[in-house]
């Protein structure tokens, strides 16, 4: 059985941890803040545990924040000595996190440092939020350092949705603030970096589609092979949901001269099965087109009502005259994210994000079967 998360931090991090801080600072109690600590953590989760020593160290450390930043700072490792890495630094994050405005620029410089050896997103956040315009104006700085891990920083941390982590209300509300760190970035000369500006204009694209779809117009003139990269994975939400400006952004435009004929294997499913279904596509055209297909499957819910979810199919590209028949199955089978209720149900075919041809099915859900 795998070890359970919350034991990335335990006694040996609190030891670890005293042990830096007491080899930075000479007026650490390090048996005090262990016989604090090290009783504490059984009961606690992850984040409770590196909470735990957050709040222990902030009753340790000098009051003045500056001072104690400048003790943290000394117990991450550099070339000459080592330090604290990996999850012995959430604590770090979360002790940062608690900071007010009068100390923002120190607690900033503090993560700047620490993201080299882990994450600095859980302790920016809240920093961000709070005191978004003073935060940012020291981020946007970020965007020329020679460090990978800090240029990301300034992409990560500042995502709207990061998963994991505080969402950024105001952010989600208006990204306008962010906009010129992800175009600083987009020409990144690392991938990892660059993803992250990919996955913020996802983000970004879930509340503002329009605005994605129009900074990725923008910005693929002239675009390179990785540039291009990441505007299509940006775009990913968008190109899913059949947004018609992303979609001819990358050459999928309406298709008013292909036509596509539907047609299902079976229209009763018994549970678990499968769909299977044949689309034939004929382009009565002239000139040769490009065909995103993909097909979404309405699933009943509880209510009776139905509810779409998309699934990527495939691009091909259909010659004048040309048609193609392509044949599909579709697993019905359980999974922990979805229930099935019996009863009707729909596939539907897309073209360049139009919806074409559809037909209905009925699922049969058999008595004991789990759905």
């Amino acid at each position: 059985m795998a070890e359970a998360l919350k034991h990335l931090i335990g006694p040996h991090t609190a030891r670890d941890t005293a042990d830096a801080v007491a080899a930075a600072w000479d007026g650490f109690d390090r048996a005090a803040f262990l016989a604090e600590v090290l009783p504490a953590l059984d009961d606690l989760e992850l984040m409770q545990r590196g909470q735990c020593i957050a709040d222990a160290l902030r009753r340790h450390l000098p009051g003045d924040f500056e001072a104690a930043a400048n003790i943290l700072h000394a117990c991450l490792p550099t070339s000459e000595r080592p330090g604290l890495t990996g999850w012995a630094l959430l604590a770090v994050n979360q002790y940062v996190a608690a900071e007010d405005a009068p100390h923002l620029e120190a607690a900033l410089e503090l993560l700047k440092a620490l993201t080299p050896h882990f994450t600095g997103e859980f302790g920016i956040r809240r920093l961000i939020h709070e005191h978004q315009d003073e935060a940012l104006a020291i981020i946007a700085t970020w965007v020329t350092c020679p460090n990978h891990h800090v240029r990301r920083l300034a992409s990560e941390g500042t995502r709207p949705r990061l998963p994991w982590a505080m969402r950024l209300p105001n952010l989600v509300r208006d990204p306008a603030p962010i906009l010129p760190i992800l175009e600083a970035l987009i020409d990144d000369e690392e991938d990892y970096v660059r993803r992250s500006v990919a996955n913020s204009l996802n983000d970004i694209a879930k509340d503002h589609p329009d605005l994605v779809a129009d900074f990725v117009e923008r910005h693929a003139v002239g675009a390179s092979k990785n540039r291009l990269w990441l505007l299509k994975h940006a775009s990913r939400t968008l190109v899913k949901k059949g947004h018609g400006k992303a979609l001819a952004n990358f050459g999928y435009a309406p298709l008013a001269d292909v036509t596509a004929k539907l047609s299902l294997a079976d229209e009763r499913i018994v549970f678990p099965g499968e769909l299977g279904f044949t689309i034939q596509l004929t382009n009565t055209g002239k000139v040769t087109r490009t065909v995103l297909l993909d097909y979404a499957i309405h699933h009943q819910k509880k209510d009776g009502s139905l509810t779409p979810k998309v699934f990527k199919g495939k691009s091909l590209v259909l010659g004048a005259g040309e048609s193609v028949t392509i044949a599909k199955r579709h697993a019905l089978r359980p999974i922990t994210t979805r229930v099935y209720h019996p009863g009707l149900h729909r596939l539907e075919i897309q073209l360049n994000g139009v919806s074409v041809a559809s037909a209905d099915f009925d699922l049969a859900v058999p008595a004991g079967k789990t759905a």
